[in-house]
């Protein structure tokens, strides 16, 4: 650890300092020579804000990790759950944000931010996640560019889109569907910024124009999803305040559990 008595060390205890911390990190990236990194819970970006927002203004490549990405941290309460966190960081010019869904996705991020001098924030969950089957579903390299198709569907019935955690439960989800004969594309959306660097011959592959029926599943508020989803669109999000209770006492009483999203899905292709 860096302190009074050891300057050579790699890792700088912050404490509980937020503000100080990205402030610190920008003055190390002016300085040169080193990418530093700082981690918190989500909910603290309200802390760091300004400085983020002097990252992305002055192109310089901070890392800005958080962990806690949503209410289902539980008896923290609503204070250290983040619902709108994740809308106003992707609201900053500039700047990148990665949300991935998987330890293989949380490897693919390392490798595109190791190797673009970006300012990126780097979103990751609390709650166990299972690791996605790659022999199965699409590799994570598609991470770099945005948003994928999991599970190959040619021609889906509609389209279900989720970040982070919530991929997990999309995919399931979709098995659910499957049962009563609706097909459905699993698409993982880690970066709406790098998926805006595409193609339009890319995004059409991800969204094709043709199928209206889409539907976004994110433990956040529903801000800036219809761009993607359309008018015609689903968008199932948290738009109030956590609350402290258990993580899976709060899955159910938010309907974030599959039997809730299944049910309002099928409800949606009526």
């Amino acid at each position: 650890s860096f302190n009074n008595k050891n300057e050579n060390g790699r890792n700088i205890h912050f404490g509980i300092r937020e503000h100080a911390m990205a402030g610190i990190l920008n003055g190390i990236c002016f300085h040169g020579g080193l990418r530093p990194f700082s981690a918190t819970f989500f909910s603290f970006v309200d802390y760091m804000r300004p400085s983020i927002r002097i990252s992305a203004l002055s192109s310089i490549a901070p890392i800005f990790i958080f962990t806690h990405d949503s209410i289902f941290v539980g008896e923290d309460g609503p204070t250290h759950q983040p619902v709108e966190q994740l809308a106003s960081v992707r609201s900053i010019p500039n700047l990148t944000v990665i949300r991935p869904s998987d330890a293989t996705e949380n490897v693919a991020a390392w490798k595109y931010i190791l190797t673009h001098k970006e300012p990126t924030v780097l979103v990751l969950t609390r709650q166990a996640t299972k690791t996605i089957d790659r022999n199965r579903f699409a590799s994570e390299e598609n991470l770099a560019k945005g948003a994928y198709q999991l599970n190959r569907v040619s021609d889906p019935d509609l389209i279900l889109i989720a970040s982070g955690s919530e991929v997990e439960i999309a995919m399931q989800v979709a098995e659910e569907l499957e049962k009563e004969s609706i097909e459905a594309s699993v698409v993982s959306f880690p970066s709406w910024e790098l998926f805006e660097k595409q193609s339009l011959e890319y995004k059409e592959s991800v969204f094709p124009r043709n199928i209206t029926k889409r539907v976004s599943i994110e433990a956040g508020v529903t801000m800036g999803w219809c761009k993607y989803t359309g008018n015609d669109g689903l968008n199932i999000a948290i738009d109030k305040f956590g609350t402290s209770s258990p993580a899976k006492a709060l899955v159910k009483d938010y309907n974030f559990d599959l039997e809730s999203i299944t049910k309002r899905i099928k409800q949606y292709m009526k």
